[in-house]
């Protein structure tokens, strides 16, 4: 049972969470009403909540009938042109009075939900103004940010000192291999419930590292998916990521990536070190290998100490 403080940092993350789904289907509905008033602007568009897309939206449900006068809204750097957006917006001039409210009210109850976003985002910030650096830390690793990071603390605790272990923490996310045997045979390796708020942003976390440039993440999915397919390479994906959390919060060290981005300068200093030496790491369990790889790197995180 998490203590009094932290059961509010997962009420203020998982209350943000829901604001945001609704903010996400309110915008799937406004585009269905657009669409269904024969206003293509989504079409035209990357973002239909974006400044310019806004701007007209907002003077169509305020009774702007003449379409050129819409498209002059749009900015300069938009792809779409002056004819495209006209044609896109020419059932605004006999567009019923009944969608131009509807239009306002969804307008409106989108701007008090990212209004109610943006408080429980100073909220969080205020209350892990102390874990700062532990936040700081999590949001070096690929694939994730500081929205990330601050949920992952609030769901296990900022040094993460209920799971002893790297595999404990995996098993309570749901993010390791089952093991469902029976008589010595194994008949599933379905990874368990676990927690369904650390697993979706794991899950987040894998796809946004697997597509990271540069990244070891990136290496293990090009490597992974052609055997396992997308979804097992991303819960491989997500099991390394896991455990590196598990990782970085107990002891306080930082991510340093080791894929194909590395610098030339930090490949000579490992390739300087003794031919035994790199022998043993090469050899050696995982945990010893971790050991020997941060007090040789001076506490900095190797994603290869951990696989």
């Amino acid at each position: 049972m998490p203590d009094v403080e932290q059961r509010l940092w997962r009420t203020v993350t998982r209350r943000k969470y829901q604001l945001t789904r609704d903010r996400v289907r309110l915008q799937n509905q406004l585009e269905s009403l657009l669409e269904e008033a024969h206003i293509k602007l989504s079409s035209l568009v990357s973002d239909l909540l974006g400044a310019s897309a806004r701007r007209m939206l907002k003077a169509l449900a305020e009774g702007e009938t003449n379409p050129a006068a819409l498209a002059a809204l749009a900015d300069e750097r938009l792809r779409a042109t002056p004819e495209q957006l006209c044609d896109a917006l020419g059932a605004s001039a006999d567009l019923k009075p009944v969608y131009r409210r509807l239009l306002k009210m969804m307008l409106e109850q989108l701007q008090f939900l990212e209004q109610q976003i943006n408080q429980l985002d100073q909220e969080m910030a205020s209350l892990l103004n102390q874990h700062q650096e532990a936040v700081q830390r999590l949001a070096e690793v690929p694939g994730l940010g500081v929205d990330s990071a601050q949920q992952i603390i609030a769901e296990v605790g900022p040094a993460a000192a209920t799971f002893p272990s790297a595999k404990c923490l995996s098993s309570w996310v749901g993010a390791c291999p089952g093991d469902e045997e029976s008589a010595g045979v194994n008949y599933s390796h379905r990874s368990p419930q676990g927690n369904r708020h650390m697993r979706r942003l794991l899950n987040q976390a894998a796809n946004a590292a697997a597509k990271t440039k540069g990244s070891i993440f990136e290496i293990v999915y090009r490597r992974s998916v052609p055997r396992l397919g997308h979804n097992q390479a991303i819960g491989a994906i997500a099991h390394r990521q896991c455990r590196l959390i598990s990782l970085i919060l107990h002891q306080g060290v930082r991510y340093e990536e080791r894929g194909p981005a590395v610098t030339k300068q930090t490949y000579r200093s490992c390739t300087e070190l003794p031919d035994h030496t790199c022998c043993g790491t090469l050899r050696t369990p995982p945990s010893a290998q971790s050991q020997a790889a941060l007090s040789r790197t001076n506490a900095v995180v190797s994603l290869s100490s951990i696989a």
